[in-house]
């Protein structure tokens, strides 16, 4: 895990996002950095691949991990298709690491800038929904859970 004073804050994260996908003019090439960006997912145990941590509202199946530690939520992940594992590895590009705090304010402003959403099937346009709104999901519960301990 990086060091808080070196971790890029969610716009700076967002704004390298939007540079990468500059650099493609066809939408062909961005979906190949979205495949690639799918193998850099964070691995996720097996014993987590389970109906318990599938993202509902996808096509394809998603399983999704959190772990709440020292303030800070950390996701794993891992898709059976090589897009949506793009789609949900970007999505934990931004938000991994991060605060419940921060992952619910977050505005994830970089999908509209990219055009993700206008060149996904309405189906992957749902899931990729589905999967932010797991994540943020995750993050409320963490801080229901930490509010009802004080």
């Amino acid at each position: 895990m990086l060091n808080m004073t070196e971790t890029k804050s969610i716009a700076e994260v967002e704004e390298q996002i939007v540079e990468e996908f500059e650099l493609f003019d066809d939408w062909m090439d961005k979906y190949e950095h979205l495949i690639e960006m799918g193998k850099s997912l964070p691995f996720i145990e097996q014993k987590f691949k389970t109906d318990e941590f599938i993202v509902k509202g996808c096509q394809s199946l998603v399983w999704l991990h959190p772990d709440f530690e020292n303030g800070i939520l950390h996701f794993t992940a891992d898709s059976d298709a090589i897009i949506t594992k793009g789609m949900i590895a970007i999505l934990l590009r931004v938000l991994n690491d991060r605060t419940p705090d921060e992952i619910i304010n977050a505005k994830l402003e970089f999908i509209d800038k990219i055009n993700l959403k206008e060149h996904l099937t309405p189906t992957r346009a749902n899931g990729l929904v589905s999967m932010l709104n797991k994540i943020k999901a995750y993050a409320e519960q963490v801080k229901l859970t930490r509010s009802h301990k004080s």
